[in-house]
């Protein structure tokens, strides 16, 4: 009995602090629209290299600022819609985003 509990317990923990892999995340046309936007709006701004100084000290803190956008929303939706907030949590979950959002401003800047 202790032996199966022991294997159950394993088993349940073997991937509880696993990372999601790199290769299998993807990023629908909706996030893409959004990312889109994004970039668009820092790049009409005129704020390319702050905001690709700021994403490049942040990205490894990425996951933490999805989480901090969740904790906020109700004061951010007020600039931003609640829907669009939510998606652009869940793009900041995946750790390729940063380096995605970043590759969108710089191909502004420089198109």
């Amino acid at each position: 009995m202790i032996a199966y509990i022991k294997k159950d317990f394993w088993s349940k923990l073997k991937y509880a602090f696993s990372v999601e892999d790199e290769i299998h995340q993807t990023f629908s046309e909706e996030e893409m629209k959004l990312l889109n936007k994004v970039a668009d709006l820092i790049n009409k701004k005129r704020l390319n290299t702050p905001a690709v100084m700021f994403l490049e000290s942040v990205r490894p803190l990425n996951f933490l600022g999805s989480q901090v956008m969740v904790f906020l929303q109700p004061i951010v939706s007020f600039v931003i819609s609640t829907k669009e907030l939510d998606l652009l949590s869940k793009i900041l979950e995946k750790r390729k985003s940063i380096p995605l959002l970043i590759e969108l401003i710089e191909k502004r800047e420089n198109g």
